[in-house]
């Protein structure tokens, strides 16, 4: 979706800033926070989701305190570029569950996956799924000793 498909005013991005810093907020506080009545930010948020810009609501969970400690940004560089075998290997990869982000990239490497697993083990449990059947030219792994900014809300203000 691009930007000449759905017009935003100041309102609709109060609501989207809203809904990502908290988007278990009531339609009552919504509607107080953003400066509008309750009918007229329900119509808006309907009308946010209906269009595609706001695609879900998520909680944001302690991936420590389930014992999810090891986070790892998985780096693949692949000599396969066919439409197949994309498609192939996209499929394989969303049917692992440690999965929780996986890009097609540009520049030295193909592609980029985000991993939460049980330790070090786990992740040699996902990397073994993640290499069976698949030509991958070089698989390296950088493993989060801490994050410093996780799940920040986009800045809306460079959409004016």
């Amino acid at each position: 979706m691009n930007d000449s498909q759905v017009k935003l005013d100041s309102f609709d991005t109060k609501i989207l800033t809203a809904m990502q810093r908290d988007a278990s907020l009531s339609q009552r506080d919504l509607a107080e926070k953003v400066g509008l009545s309750q009918n007229a930010c329900w119509r808006r948020l309907q009308r946010l989701h209906s269009v595609g810009m706001i695609r879900g609501t998520h909680s944001v969970i302690d991936l420590e305190a389930l014992g999810l400690d090891l986070v790892v940004f998985v780096m693949i560089r692949t000599r396969h570029h066919s439409k197949e075998w994309i498609d192939a290997f996209r499929a394989h990869v969303e049917r692992l569950p440690q999965v929780i982000d996986f890009y097609r990239i540009g520049g030295d490497w193909d592609y980029l996956i985000k991993v939460v697993t049980r330790g070090m083990s786990g992740y040699d449990a996902f990397y073994q799924k993640l290499i069976t059947n698949f030509d991958l030219s070089t698989v390296t792994g950088f493993f989060s000793m801490e994050a410093i900014i996780d799940n920040r809300p986009v800045d809306l203000g460079q959409l004016r």
